[in-house]
């Protein structure tokens, strides 16, 4: 995995991203919201979190217990309001809005419940973007998209707009997108609670099957129990803390 951002982009030192460091470790992450009524709404309580390279680690909880907050903080889409976040030895504290951007593209990849694909963009295109983002050539970042679609399945669907793919193969480029910047760890949000269960199985074979081929670390926030039973661990989220299931 290379240590750039690519051309165009304000290079990465070397000595940032460490390959010895966990891809993801949290500590003491708080996160606070401040109501109308000027009452503040505390989510996360002092959340601990280590994920080991190649780990699965599903996150379980109810509704609103912050689960998908938790993994805004950690993958640098959010600011916690106290507390440390390292990505691979790199931390998070500190950084402007740019830099967490970049940091984003190139460590962490995202999977949502909702695939949010760009409605007139094709398949290829939707997964060369975070690629081009990135500074890539074109070409490159064609050829990176070809072989990840071509991985997740979708080989004959390239020129395909999302309106033009079923619900599980929208969520497949998805992945695709996902892992085009080659990030150390996956957060996926419900990345199966919009399909149906025959969808959901081929997308949750697909996610462990990647894991084992690309040494992928992986949050998963699911209410899915088939999905959880498949991690290496289920940490649960009650009243803002992260507890061992």
């Amino acid at each position: 995995m290379s240590d750039g951002v690519g051309h165009g982009a304000p290079a990465r030192r070397q000595e940032d991203v460490s390959a010895d460091e966990p891809p993801l470790e949290a500590r003491e992450l708080r996160r606070s919201y401040t109501l109308g009524d000027g009452s503040e709404l505390h989510v996360l309580q002092g959340v601990n979190l280590r994920v080991s390279k190649a780990e699965a680690v599903a996150v379980v909880g109810s509704s609103g217990s912050g689960k998908s907050t938790l993994l805004h903080v950690v993958g640098a889409l959010d600011r916690p309001t106290s507390g440390e976040t390292r990505l691979a030895g790199v931390t998070l504290a500190g950084r402007g809005s740019a830099e967490l951007a970049r940091i984003r593209n190139r460590l962490v990849g995202f999977v949502f419940q909702f695939h949010h694909l760009l409605r007139e963009f094709s398949a290829l295109e939707n997964v060369m973007l975070p690629r081009l983002i990135r500074g890539s050539d074109p070409l490159e970042a064609e050829n990176r998209a070809h072989e990840l679609l071509v991985a997740v399945g979708l080989g004959e669907r390239l020129d395909h707009k999302p309106w033009q793919l079923s619900g599980g193969e929208q969520q497949r480029v998805a992945v695709a997108r996902a892992l085009v910047n080659e990030p150390m760890i996956l957060l996926a949000d419900e990345p199966s609670g919009n399909l149906d269960a025959r969808a959901s199985e081929a997308l949750h074979d697909l996610l462990f099957r990647l894991r084992e081929e690309r040494e992928l670390s992986m949050i998963l926030v699911t209410h899915n129990p088939e999905l959880a039973a498949r991690a290496d661990r289920i940490l649960r989220l009650e009243e803002g803390v992260l507890a061992e299931r």
